[in-house]
């Protein structure tokens, strides 16, 4: 197993939003990985030495060192005595160009968004502490920024009310960056709630198609559960076929959930499908097969690969009960004890069918229950690893209200992704943004209670948002950065008369509609917002020639000037080349490097006219950036590629009219052809010379490409000097 392997879904991912950057024109430059060795020192991370080497702002008396570090003995706390703010901050230099990270142990209390933790290099990359009341536990928490220059600010800040406070110890800035690469959403429902006639609007209320309004937000990833023969004939083959040619037309990757079931399954219910019943457990394992490849085949025959499979949807307590079980769950069906064997022969017949499909296609292996302790996770992966069953990714529940704190979910991904050497994937995970019931379709909801709330983050549509955002930031900091995303189940699924739980049973209701990302009027929720990608720095190319002048038969030039307004160095080729009567390139295609803020001049635009009066054309750079081949496309970095364009100017004037000849000529002065300013045979003199000096830049590309025209359009204009 290696991490080329285990990073497939990670570039998929990432490379589905960058297609969308380079659709919208949006490329960024490539990026310099900074060596280690160039690794700043923070002055007193650990506060073992009070403030020394920090600034504090704002409400001073608000900032202070105690005992209790996350290390060692001291930290950095905020505490609001009164309505207001505090900043802690430290500048570092000495910066390579690239993806830098400031990360920290923290813990705070407050409304949601109220303490950041914030590396400021003119693109700053800022995360909101999340709450850790429930159980006061530290948090690994990191935010990136792309540095252009040497200084960054490390930022510590607190807003809030009276009692907002936010403690951080252990604070280091280093090379890279930590990145939620998955971004996804369980789309399952979306067919069945659509047939019976529900819609969906942006938050404006304008409509909008419920798979590409993901998509819009930044989603890029869509999940889809799989029945074998449904009671409602929803979640089949053919519309998990429908719904995935709609995900994959929005640009986002596929992760497809098999449930091996007629119906829900989870840690309660595991049963066999109908048609499967009296089958011995090699034949379940051939179904398995069959039934993987059928449904993988079809999405084949759409045009679709699969980016990722579940093998299995909650499978703590195993599959296929009773044959796959992991524990006794019925004392009386005649199976006893753990079938871990049986459940092994299950999973690799279904894993075996995804790589028969395509090998690069990963399989997930998905539990829950992260509450019970990391040892019920270990102990299942323990024992179907022994029995060489292979998988790619570790697949998790959790939902804030019901698997622990954040704390726990972080030490899950952490110690899952180390002991086993996979990537994590949260593949499910959802908040309410209510307590209501949707009268529109009657149900007692799932999560309805304060009491059932993770503390500080209300049932409202800005805490719903903030839960979401604290899942992913937990899960991308955990340590190892191994923690791949989030995927929210059924965000789409809204209250509508019909789509219920059961699938046997349409009079059902819906359980679930307080945690979509829809409003009860079908308006999106601020959630959706936190499916924006993280920030990308990049460079913004244009390209400027100043006007051109010269005379009909002459030849003049101007340099062509290059400002790089982004974020990030450039460092590639460009190709120029023009339209215009008159005008050619000299040196048209060269290698430049323009820094954030710099401009470079890269050849010129020739401008030789054939008859008086005024031209105009365009000049077109097609500038292409280099991207290091050890770069992985999840650096948040692409190539800039892509058209600069800059208008032309050129002016010719008219000859003088030569003086009419007298009869018998002036005899010539004695001085004349003698100035000390005329070289010999120069007769160009009054006009902007080809020959002459260049202007500052041009000398750099003498060993570049001369294009063709501009060299025919020069040679041209020293035989007219020379005749």
């Amino acid at each position: 197993m290696t991490n080329e392997r285990t990073r497939s879904i990670r570039r998929r991912a990432a490379g589905a939003a960058t297609g969308a950057l380079l659709a919208a024109g949006l490329a960024a430059a490539p990026l310099l990985v900074p060596p280690v060795s160039a690794d700043p020192m923070i002055a007193n991370p650990s506060f073992e030495d009070g403030l020394e080497g920090w600034i504090v702002e704002g409400d001073t008396g608000a900032a202070k060192t105690e005992p209790g570090g996350s290390d060692g003995t001291a930290r950095l706390t905020h505490y609001l005595a009164a309505d207001g703010a505090t900043r802690t901050h430290q500048t570092v230099t000495g910066l390579a160009e690239g993806w830098w990270t400031v990360t920290a142990a923290v813990k705070s209390g407050g409304a949601p968004g109220s303490s950041t933790l914030t590396l400021d290099c003119g693109v700053a990359g800022s995360t909101v502490v999340p709450s850790t009341v429930v159980d006061d536990a530290w948090l690994r928490l990191s935010a990136s920024a792309y540095v252009a220059g040497p200084v960054c600010d490390v930022v510590i800040e607190t807003t809030g009310a009276a009692g907002t406070w936010a403690s951080v110890d252990d604070v280091v800035v280093t090379p890279g960056s930590v990145d939620r690469s998955v971004r996804g959403a369980d789309l399952s429902g979306v067919a069945k709630n659509e047939d019976l006639g529900a819609a969906y609007a942006r938050a404006d209320g304008s409509p909008v198609d419920p798979v590409q309004a993901f998509a819009d937000a930044g989603a890029n990833l869509g999940r889809l559960k799989v029945w074998v023969d449904p009671a409602d004939g929803y979640n089949d083959q053919a519309h998990v076929v429908a719904t995935a040619q709609r995900i994959k037309a929005a640009g986002m990757a596929l992760l497809v959930d098999f449930h091996y079931s007629d119906k829900w399954t989870d840690p309660g219910q595991q049963e066999v499908p109908a048609a499967w019943a009296a089958y011995t457990p090699e034949e379940l394992a051939d179904a398995v097969y069959a039934h993987t490849r059928s449904v993988l085949d079809a999405l084949g025959e759409a045009g679709i690969v699969a980016d990722a499979v579940q093998v299995g949807n909650e499978i703590n307590p195993g599959m296929l009960w009773p044959l796959g079980q992991t524990y006794d769950i019925d004392p009386d069906d005649g199976v006893e004890g753990a079938q871990f064997d049986n459940l092994a022969l299950f999973l690799s017949a279904g894993a075996r069918a995804v790589k028969d499909v395509d090998p690069e296609t990963e399989v997930v292996l998905h539990l829950t229950n992260i509450n019970n302790g990391i040892d019920g996770l270990t102990w299942w992966y323990d024992e179907v690893t022994a029995r060489g069953v292979e998988f790619d990714i570790v697949g998790l529940s959790y939902y804030g209200y019901w698997h622990g704190t954040l704390a726990d979910l972080q030490q899950a991904v952490g110690t899952l992704s180390d002991r086993y050497d996979r990537d994590v994937l949260v593949v499910e995970n959802a908040y309410p943004f209510t307590l209501a019931d949707d009268p529109v379709s009657p149900w007692e909801n799932t999560i309805d209670l304060e009491s059932e709330l993770v503390a500080d983050y209300p049932a409202t549509p800005e805490g719903q948002a903030a839960q979401f955002r604290a899942v992913q930031d937990v899960v991308a900091s955990a340590p190892g950065g191994r923690g791949l995303g989030v995927v929210y189940w059924e965000p789409a699924w809204t209250a509508v008369p019909g789509a219920g739980w059961d699938p046997r049973d349409p009079a059902s209701g819906n359980a679930w509609e307080n945690q979509a990302m829809f409003d009860f009027d079908g308006r999106a929720l601020p959630a959706l917002a936190e499916y924006a990608p993280d920030s990308t720095a990049g460079a913004a190319l244009s390209a400027s020639v100043p006007a051109l002048e010269s005379t009909p038969g002459a030849s003049s030039e101007a340099p062509i000037t290059i400002t790089n307004s982004g974020t990030a160095t450039f460092r590639g080729s460009v190709a120029a080349s023009v339209t215009g009567a008159g005008f050619a390139v000299r040196a048209a295609d060269v290698e430049v490097t323009v820094a954030p803020g710099a401009t470079v001049q890269a050849g010129a635009v020739v401008f030789s006219p054939s008859a008086a009066g005024g031209a105009t054309g365009e000049l077109t750079l097609e500038a292409a950036g280099i991207l290091p081949a050890a770069l992985p496309v999840e650096s948040r970095v692409v190539p800039f590629r892509g058209a600069v364009t800059a208008a032309l100017v050129g002016t010719a004037a008219a000859p003088p009219t030569a003086p009419t000849s007298p009869a018998t000529p002036p005899a010539a002065p004695a001085d004349a052809g003698s100035s000390p300013d005329a070289a010999p045979g120069d007769r160009s003199r009054g006009r902007l010379s080809t020959t002459g000096a260049q202007p500052a830049g041009t000398a750099l590309l003498a060993a570049a490409l001369v294009g063709i025209g501009g060299l025919a359009l020069l040679a041209a204009s020293r035989r007219r000097r020379a005749a």
